[in-house]
């Protein structure tokens, strides 16, 4: 599969359904899920793109899109399971790409007050929709990862949670989480996701509670684009970011801590590049993905669309010759979404 080809698809999706999406719900992504030439990928099901699948084969306006293997993510067997109380572990995870564990352990989100909101995201959008439940108990979600692992063949765990309004801005109950998952399945890598924590010192009990890597994402470099499309946490200092990220490579190492820098929001191309050379400096994978409207978000209501195709190529080809330079590189990655790889083009480029 051409770069040029992995790049439509990252921005123009597919026609149709695929048996493994997500809809709404937390961060920038709103996806089916595939594996196109061995690598799992997740594309915007779009009735307006000019790619669909018939069967095994992926098509462009009709014509057959050459050398690309197409492989179905197959519904989990673990969704047809359900906890004691009744409620069904497809509420408590979701399987993303084709094997790997994510879930919000909180789904709630003390910025998600529309003058608050960061307008790319949807984190409540399907608590209301009851799809989802608020709070994850440690315990559900060792079960669950159990499962996923013995029936699925799930190799990684993805944990975020929407910002509490304590000094810990949710990390503490991510902690519990990590714990009860790792008590479970010992063998099985974990990120978790959160905002810088107010006191430094959290950082170090994730990786305690055996958490082997962590996303702390920014989304944008750009104070200008933070503050409008991230009015709430646009206030966290990016030095408070500096000093997170600085902490957690530190902790849990080189290349074992990434953030999101968002293709598409208004930031300067060159710029964006050059912050993600700091980045790389500093030992932070910069996961390069494009912004897509997602269902439910501000952004979707304000008409937002997906960058220019040729950007996010060019943007990325950059930022991943600098990560491999660099030798760091996904494959490093003990697990999290730049490990996983799905929702950017960076792999595509070897990193």
């Amino acid at each position: 599969m051409t770069t040029t080809t992995r790049v439509d698809l990252a921005i123009l999706g597919i026609r149709g359904r695929a048996p493994v999406s997500r809809r709404a719900g937390a961060g920038p992504s709103d996806d089916g899920h595939l594996v196109l030439d061995g690598r799992s990928v997740a594309v915007p099901l779009n009735d307006a793109s000019p790619y669909w699948l018939e069967g095994d084969t992926l098509l462009r306006d009709g014509v057959v899109v050459e050398d690309v293997a197409v492989e179905p993510v197959r519904r989990p067997r673990f969704y047809d399971l359900r906890t004691a109380e009744g409620t069904s572990y497809e509420m408590l995870a979701r399987l993303h790409g084709r094997d790997v564990l994510a879930t919000t352990v909180v789904q709630t989100c003390v910025r998600y007050d529309e003058a608050e909101r960061c307008r790319f995201c949807a984190i409540e959008a399907s608590l209301t929709a009851g799809s989802t439940v608020a709070v994850k108990r440690p315990y559900d979600l060792a079960d669950v990862a159990e499962a996923a692992v013995r029936l699925d063949g799930v190799r990684q765990m993805v944990m975020t949670t929407g910002t509490s309004a304590g000094r810990d801005r949710g990390a503490t109950h991510l902690a519990r989480c990590v714990r009860a998952v790792k008590a479970r399945v010992p063998d099985l890598p974990v990120q978790v996701q959160c905002e810088p924590p107010g006191d430094l010192a959290t950082i170090t009990e994730l990786r305690e509670a055996g958490a082997d890597a962590i996303g702390i994402h920014v989304e944008s470099l750009d104070e200008d684009v933070r503050r409008r499309w991230m009015p709430g946490k646009s206030r966290v200092a990016l030095d408070e970011y500096r000093a997170a990220w600085a902490e957690a490579v530190r902790v849990f190492g080189r290349n074992q801590v990434s953030t999101y820098l968002l293709v598409g929001l208004g930031e300067d191309p060159d710029e964006l590049v050059e912050g993600a050379r700091a980045l790389i400096a500093m030992g932070v994978y910069p996961f390069v993905v494009p912004f897509r409207p997602l269902a439910g978000t501000l952004a979707q209501a304000d008409g937002a669309t997906a960058p220019d195709p040729a950007v996010l190529e060019d943007v990325t080809r950059r930022v991943a010759a600098d990560l491999v330079a660099a030798g760091m590189t996904s494959d490093g990655q003990r697990a999290g979404c730049a490990a996983c790889g799905a929702c950017s083009t960076l792999k595509q480029q070897g990193a």
